[in-house]
């Protein structure tokens, strides 16, 4: 079964976004469980929590077709001890917030070098954040979202993620989000993999689909697939620009969407639309939906 919906809003309280949710016909959601902008922010109240806990039960919505999103603020990999401290006590406070909720799951981006430490040393704090967070935190997975490799992000290889995944003690509470646009953007050639436009060499070419997510499979695992943004990208192949485009509208084109929902692999995991455009969310999850 695919678990389609989008990113919605939950001002107001978080028990609006199931309401928002099942609005635009949606059976899965993301949503972010406090003020995304903002360091801190007051604890979820009980009434919030028993209310979004009804209403996912009452409108349908299971935990597992659900991936709410940390703040942008965090840096779990940060090069100062400063940062990298609040940002470890931010990180922990979402998934307790997640886990009073009932959620199973915590969408994150990895981090930032910010240019004063290596690729590496930024992978490798990232993963001692994450066995930080897991060892203060119950029943929640860390899912680390892949980037567009734009400025000094980290996570826009798959060897990046296989990195973070290993270091990580718990393997069952660690998993990853394979955003579209991310990859598209980082290189990584979702439609037709040619030799000079991707990461992929020209013996490689081919159905760039395929490709990707058999290099997907071979360095990081479907068995740590735990959610995926659907968005088209606005910039071309290995770009590393992050500019979200709505379905079929951008330089990916439908068809890679299509393939993903006649593709078992990606059943029982939150696909999720970050796509520019609320006003026709509806219309893009039913015509996912209706290819199914």
């Amino acid at each position: 079964m695919k678990y389609v919906g989008a990113h919605v809003s939950a001002s107001g309280g978080v028990e609006n976004a199931p309401v928002n949710a099942a609005n635009i016909g949606a059976n899965a959601f993301a949503l972010f469980t406090k003020n995304q902008k903002q360091w801190s922010a007051p604890p979820l109240s009980q009434e919030s929590i028993n209310l979004f806990r009804e209403r996912c039960s009452q409108l349908g919505f299971v935990p597992d077709a659900i991936l709410p999103h940390d703040s942008y603020l965090i840096n779990l990999g940060h090069p100062q001890q400063e940062g990298l401290g609040k940002s470890r006590a931010a990180f922990i406070d979402e998934m307790s917030r997640c886990s009073q909720l009932g959620l199973n799951r915590l969408n994150f981006h990895p981090g930032s070098h910010l240019k004063e430490i290596s690729e590496t040393e930024c992978l490798r704090r990232v993963a001692e954040s994450i066995n930080i967070a897991l060892d203060k935190t119950k029943g929640v997975c860390a899912v680390i979202e892949n980037t567009a490799g734009q400025g000094s992000n980290v996570g826009y290889r798959f060897e990046h993620l296989a990195e973070i995944v290993s270091q990580v003690e718990d393997k069952s509470r660690v998993g990853v989000c394979i955003d579209t646009c991310h990859s598209f953007a980082a290189g990584y050639d979702l439609k037709e993999a040619s030799a000079g436009s991707s990461l992929f060499s020209e013996e490689e070419a081919g159905d760039g689909f395929e490709r990707v997510f058999s290099e997907f499979d071979k360095i990081v695992g479907f068995k740590y697939l735990k959610g995926m943004h659907l968005n088209d990208a606005k910039k071309g192949v290995g770009s590393k620009i992050d500019r979200h485009e709505s379905l079929g509208t951008g330089e990916i084109g439908m068809s890679v969407f299509e393939k993903i929902m006649k593709d078992s692999r990606f059943d029982g995991i939150p696909l999720i639309l970050e796509t520019p455009d609320p006003e026709i969310w509806s219309k893009e999850i039913a015509f996912l939906r209706g290819i199914e």
